[in-house]
């Protein structure tokens, strides 16, 4: 269990560290290339959306041959498209790079694929508990290397910013060797009861994994939305990038003790409980954050305030369909759910940046945020966590 937890949860922070950052390319590509925000934008809406269509079919992959190989596809991925985004001298090659080839390279290197090995490896006495340990490193990743972006921006500009950390995607390669599994071994298919058509129909039929789907769209939608346009946001009221910076490092650091508390409390109260205070809470915290005067001061609360609400959906929305559904197909259900909050986090993005080109600001956008929120946490009072009963040939 520990060589699962440390190799996932190092896998986690460098590939969860690297895309948190992103949001401080924006303002120097668009400048140094003469882009719109929304050319920006679309890139990373794009990057959202392909990270969840293609962490469908990784996911797939992962339960039927083992994480190993997604997970080196993914490192590959993951450093072709930074030098991509890097050297991309049209709109067009930015967003193939930036957006499908990073996005594809996401799927293969975060939660759903580490999921579905934790699934597997570890306990279901221990698995939320295990699950909030590996959000909580995504978390810590964003601490860690969002401050280290910013630097390697100011010391060596944003494209070879971006190369140093190409080279860093490919650390994932040697931490996937101790994420090999028992049973997926010569390449050989694991034995599965359920058939992945059968299960994917199976989990689109209960409501509860509807409910968890369309929450899940507003974690995206608000994480998004915020992680990529708030640096710009904070800029445009004549707050410093140093300002920016430290408020990314923070969510990321507060995010560490969320993730970690959702985890834990999903081993002792019902999960749908920790869902529904998590999207009520954004909602009262983004409106206070709109109502307070905006100041370096009222940045860090907020930053601090949402960081640990940030990504503390991962564990209990995801120990919810094994608890449903079992582990033999964690992964793929992990993505199908993870693909409707890439769709939110699409939306998020994109919406940011169509919007402030459109009327010069973020205003509507941050109301969407607040709504949402209040939405979110209306869908997942009625989930229910119990086991799906099943014939005993199907049982997982």
């Amino acid at each position: 269990m520990a060589q699962v937890l440390i190799c996932g949860a190092a896998v986690v922070t460098l590939s969860m560290g690297i895309r948190h950052g992103f949001g401080l390319w924006l303002q120097p590509i668009t400048q140094d290339m003469g882009w719109t925000r929304q050319t920006f934008a679309l890139a990373m809406a794009i990057q959202n959306l392909a990270w969840g269509l293609f962490g469908i079919f990784g996911g797939m992959v992962a339960d039927r041959f083992g994480a190993f190989r997604v997970l080196i596809g993914g490192s590959l991925l993951y450093a072709a498209g930074l030098v991509g985004m890097a050297l991309s001298p049209t709109p067009g090659l930015f967003a193939l790079t930036t957006g499908v080839v990073i996005g594809a390279a996401q799927a293969g290197t975060t939660y759903a694929i580490i999921y579905g090995v934790l699934g597997r490896q570890i306990s279901a006495e221990k698995r939320s508990w295990a699950m909030g340990v590996a959000a909580a490193a995504g978390s810590f990743g964003q601490f860690l290397m969002v401050p280290l972006e910013g630097q390697l921006i100011l010391s060596f500009g944003w494209q070879q910013a971006l190369l140093v950390l190409a080279a860093m995607a490919l650390l994932i390669i040697p931490l996937a060797f101790g994420l090999r599994e028992p049973g997926f071994h010569g390449g050989a298919p694991a034995h599965r009861s359920q058939s992945m058509g059968d299960a994917v129909v199976e989990a689109l039929r209960h409501k509860s994994f509807v409910l968890l789907t369309l929450g899940y769209f507003v974690c995206g939608f608000q994480v998004v939305f915020i992680g990529v346009h708030m640096p710009s946001y904070l800029k445009d009221h004549g707050l410093s990038p140093q300002v920016a910076s430290f408020a990314l490092a923070l969510i990321g650091l507060f995010n560490v003790f969320g993730t970690y508390a959702a985890g834990s409390l999903g081993q002792r109260i019902p999960k749908r409980n920790i869902l529904v205070f998590i999207y009520l809470a954004r909602a009262v915290v983004i409106t206070v954050f709109l109502l307070v005067p905006l100041s370096p001061l009222s940045v860090y609360v907020f930053s601090a305030v949402m960081g640990a609400l940030w990504l503390s959906t991962v564990p209990p929305t995801n120990a919810v369909v094994a608890q449903i559904f079992g582990v033999q197909h964690l992964s793929m259900l992990s993505g199908f759910v993870f693909f409707s909050h890439q769709i939110g986090s699409f939306m998020g993005v994109w919406l940011g940046g169509y919007l402030y080109d459109r009327t010069g600001s973020y205003d509507v956008v941050w109301y969407l945020a607040i709504a949402l929120g209040v939405a979110a946490g209306l869908v997942n009072l009625p989930v229910r966590e119990s086991a799906i009963a099943r014939p005993a040939a199907q049982a997982a």
